[in-house]
């Protein structure tokens, strides 16, 4: 009886919603699957700031857990906020001379793109979250905030006004389907800045010495990895932005081949250099690939996609070393290297293997100049951007947190917890007994309040 109930009540329904809805078309049901593949994608690139999170947390110390959990989660929040008021209108607004939008603020005129916006705001907050690796354990956390909020409010939604937008690069035949430059090379160049501000972290560099500082997790980092991973198949599948079934195939194979190539040649050039495969450079070679393979996914065949990661691969090694003992620029998680290097290199690596205009499919050398005057664009106006609003800021209050703040850790400095139950001795090498300043957690300062009393009491 149940059943048949409930078989009535579906067909009910079913035929109540027939009556009342409007007749079907072929356009409206693409339309209807169309949207529901870029939401889709949307989810699992807002998914993937979880695994920016995790490498971060993973490759950096534990007494800097919940800092960085913290840095993360306001990263997507604030982007979302500042990019419905003022980013989304400067990226996709009307342009003003092809270098800025001029309207759409608080998407007036555009609610008829609502769905686009979702997916263009995950962006936003991915290309600001870059920078959080960069400055981890030693960038207070108002500080980072300031800088999340002119990335996000102003200069990513500049640059991808110039490349998505209809401006100036996009008119000279720029290319950059899903943001090797747009999103990485952007986020990526603002961790530049921001690092050489900052400095290295206490210890990094010593006597002309250049000190390992290892992460405190790395299979939460390589979970970090693999997230990533996941989520970018929404964040270049997502770029065609409709369910094509002869494109989005051919993204996503592109993007898996070269992740995994990433992978393997990262894993063999560190055995052929160090002796050894590096597991943290390896993990690392897998998002070397994936943002190697993101400005040319849609315009490259599955060939040039395997070329595209093993080169992006052993980039990565070399950028590593590079600014880890000849620019030292301290880097916990490799972010620069990742995300700005091999973000170029996967912009140029679009005038070589477009597999309509690129130089080695006879189409000269045009596409590729038209690249790198985009990529030299882009680092002029991040990097001096951000440079200059560093320098005013810096002209107020320091952005770096005290010498003992960063000794015992920004959990309990910025937070007043901790993210473990965990003491760690980092106030000075040969000390076993943690500072009551500040060594000690707000949970345990609590404890020893209340063991103090009880000892008062029992005399």
């Amino acid at each position: 009886m149940k059943k048949k109930i409930g078989a009535l009540l579906t067909l009910g329904l079913f035929s109540a919603t027939s009556a009342n809805a409007a007749p079907q078309t072929v356009e409206t049901v693409s339309a209807s699957l169309d949207m529901m593949w870029v939401m889709i994608a949307a989810f699992l690139v807002f998914f993937m700031h979880a695994g920016f999170a995790m490498v971060e947390t993973g490759f950096t110390r534990s007494k800097n857990a919940l800092n960085i959990l913290m840095k993360n989660m306001l990263t997507v929040s604030i982007a979302s906020v500042l990019y419905f008021v003022v980013g989304y209108g400067i990226m996709f607004g009307s342009s003003g001379g092809g270098f800025i939008g001029t309207d759409g603020f608080l998407l007036n005129g555009h609610n008829d793109q609502i769905g686009f916006f979702v997916f263009q705001v995950v962006f936003a907050a991915t290309c600001a979250t870059i920078i959080s690796g960069a400055v981890a354990e030693r960038m207070k956390l108002s500080s980072y905030i300031f800088l999340t909020v002119v990335m996000t409010a102003f200069i990513y939604p500049v640059v991808g006004h110039w490349v998505w937008g209809g401006g100036w690069l996009s008119e000279l035949g720029f290319v950059d389907f899903a943001g090797s430059t747009v999103v990485h090379l952007t986020g990526a160049l603002g961790a530049v800045v921001a690092v050489s501000f900052l400095g290295a972290r206490i210890g990094k560099y010593k006597n002309g010495k250049v000190n390992v500082i290892p992460g405190h997790n790395i299979p939460l980092g390589a979970l970090g990895v693999f997230i990533l991973w996941f989520g970018w198949f929404g964040f270049n599948g997502g770029s065609t932005l409709a369910a094509d079934p002869e494109l989005v195939p051919s993204v996503i194979a592109t993007t898996l081949m070269s992740a995994s190539c990433g992978v393997i040649s990262s894993a063999l050039y560190t055995l052929l250099r160090y002796k050894r495969i590096d597991a943290s450079l390896t993990l690392n070679g897998a998002l070397a690939g994936l943002v190697g393979i993101t400005a040319g996914t849609a315009n490259v065949s599955i060939i040039g996609a395997l070329i595209i990661g093993l080169i992006a691969g052993v980039i990565l090694v070399e950028a590593v070393q590079f600014f880890d003992s000849i620019l030292k620029l301290d880097d916990p998680v490799g972010a620069i290297s990742v995300h700005g290097v091999v973000g170029i290199w996967g912009t140029l690596a679009v005038g070589l293997f477009d597999t309509a205009n690129g130089l080695f499919y006879g189409g000269g050398a045009s596409l590729l100049g038209i690249q790198a005057i985009g990529v030299g664009a882009v680092m002029v106006w991040t990097m001096g951007t951000v440079g200059i609003f560093l320098f005013i800021l810096t002209r107020f209050s320091s952005i770096r947190v005290s010498r003992e703040e960063e000794i015992s850790g920004l959990d309990f400095a910025e937070h007043g917890s901790a993210a473990y139950e965990l003491r760690e001795n980092l106030l000075s090498q040969g000390n076993s007994d943690p500072s009551p300043e500040f060594g000690l957690g707000l949970i345990d300062r609590l404890n020893n309040v209340g063991n103090v009393s009880k000892a008062k009491q029992s005399l």
